[in-house]
């Protein structure tokens, strides 16, 4: 079949774009397509591209995948190589897609260029679009071949490539656009975020064949033990730090729609094997994810907690499948466990008083495990349960919920002495935020708003000298804004229009 496969490639004139490409025969595999465009006719050049794409075919290699290294793609090459990639997809594979080379944003939607796009001017942006490949359309091709995970990560985030001396470039940007609204099961890399470039190199002495981004996250890929949330973030983490070191602002961002935890090299670090368990699989599409041994049969449900700060401390809400009639807790290994109490309401589950489903911890309280037990409906202890507090990744998911809830809040109006735009709100709930950026009087979110560091003792405080307000020329109409979150995602833009002003 494989040789079959490789001669209908060669007859759609494939053969001297792809290598490296092998089809399993079995389903539930891992299956990848890396691109990388170089030798463009029409816009600049790229030197690394194709370099990245082979570094990223030989990672996914050593990770198992099937792949295939397609280089130097025109449109109608790169359209056969999605069908090619489409075909050797079956249903619950892991599809990973990676693609080096020139990207455009325009009116929101991404489009990766492939190396015949025509040399567009002011007002063609139509030229662009029909001899693009809209990236949001190689998501809706995994998911049609009901891809059970589905991984893109896109070196592409350049300067505008068709910026020319003389002439007025196309309406859009360099780079590509945040892909907020993904589906689940799908999971997004980007070298750099909105606005930013993505460094080839760190100076002319770099002798790296690799930019910055791809020879970060290959490495960071091969490591055992960390799922694609932590690949994203540590990555990020190494390529805003290297970015530093030249004075450069790249910050990596990911969207991710993952149910599961997802590793590509081994299991995660603590997961211990015992010598009665089944030897692991050597393949999986995603291997097992390490879990507490339950006490009793396993189809029982272990608690889940919600975390939220205050200014006494932190409140943590426990949520349990079954009716409970008691609940106790204690910091891992310190000390006896400690009942929650009770709340003056029935459970209607159980006709009895419910057990208090919360516990309060400092301020101060560090990082650790929670060991949670709860007296099931028979009378039957159930636990402990091991639940992981980690207060800045509480801190940010909590504050960060807050935001999105109260988006019509962000910025408020008053006149005093000419027109002030308030963000106080913005500030009380900083540490979830990375970058605010605001337009003045345009919908395009232009300048960035310097908000005051965060303080994990007192993460809501706001004190004496912090700015709060902005002044504003009278006659300022609307303020757009954009915020950037520590998980490096992005807002919406939303508007506010100073005519709705509030004298509170």
């Amino acid at each position: 079949m494989t040789r079959r496969f490789f001669r209908i490639l060669a007859a759609l004139g494939l053969a001297a774009g792809l290598s490296g490409f092998a089809l399993p025969a079995h389903a539930e595999k891992r299956v990848a397509l890396v691109v990388g465009n170089n030798d463009y006719r029409n816009v600049p050049k790229l030197l690394k591209a194709v370099n990245d794409a082979r570094t990223m075919g030989d990672t996914l290699k050593q990770l198992g995948f099937s792949v295939m290294v397609a280089e130097n793609q025109s449109r109608q090459q790169f359209s056969e190589t999605l069908l090619a990639f489409d075909k050797a997809i079956e249903p619950g594979d892991t599809a990973f897609f990676f693609y080096a080379g020139h990207g455009f944003e325009i009116a929101g939607q991404n489009y990766l260029l492939p190396t015949d796009v025509p040399a567009a001017t002011e007002g063609q942006e139509e030229l662009v679009r029909d001899s693009a490949i809209l990236a949001d359309r190689i998501v809706e091709r995994l998911q049609n071949k009901k891809a059970r995970t589905s991984i893109l990560v896109f070196d592409a985030c350049r300067n505008n490539p068709f910026e020319r001396k003389g002439t007025r470039a196309v309406a859009g940007a360099g780079g590509l656009a945040p892909m907020t609204q993904l589906p689940e099961g799908v999971f997004s890399v980007f070298s750099a975020g909105p606005r930013q470039t993505a460094l080839d190199r760190l100076s002319n002495d770099d002798t790296n064949p690799n930019s910055v981004f791809t020879r970060t996250f290959a490495k960071e890929l091969l490591k055992p033990g960390e799922n694609l949330v932590q690949v994203a973030q540590r990555t990020r983490r190494a390529v805003s730090e290297l970015a530093d070191t030249v004075k450069h602002r790249q910050v990596p961002v990911y969207f991710d729609q993952m149910v599961d935890d997802v590793f590509l090299s081994g299991l995660a670090k603590d997961a211990v094997a015992r010598s009665d368990d089944p030897p692991p699989q050597k393949l999986a599409v995603l291997p097992p994810v390490s879990v507490p041994q339950l006490p009793k049969e396993e189809s029982l449900n272990a608690p889940i907690a919600s975390f939220s700060r205050h200014n006494g401390g932190w409140s943590v809400v426990f949520s349990f499948a079954d009716p409970t009639l008691g609940i106790s807790w204690r910091m891992a290994g310190k000390g006896d466990f400690r009942e929650t109490g009770f709340i003056d309401t029935l459970d209607p589950r159980t006709r009895k008083r419910m057990p208090n489903p919360s516990i309060e911890l400092p301020g101060d309280a560090q990082a650790g495990t929670i060991e949670v037990r709860y007296v099931d409906q028979s009378g039957d202890m159930q636990g402990p349960f091991p639940i992981r507090f980690d207060p800045e990744a509480a801190l940010i998911r909590d504050q960060r919920k807050i935001l999105d809830m109260t988006s019509t809040s962000w910025l408020s109006f008053r006149e005093f002495n000419g027109l002030l735009v308030y963000y106080t709100h913005l500030v009380s709930y900083r540490c979830a935020i990375r970058e605010v950026r605001i337009g003045i009087d345009t919908a395009v979110p232009n300048q960035v708003l310097k908000m005051p560091p965060c303080d994990m003792r007192d993460p809501s405080a706001i004190t004496a000298g912090m700015p709060l307000y902005m002044k504003l020329a009278p006659a300022t109409q609307t303020v757009s804004v954009e915020l950037t979150y520590r998980d490096g995602s992005v807002s919406e833009i939303k508007s506010f229009r100073s005519a709705n002003r509030s004298n509170n």
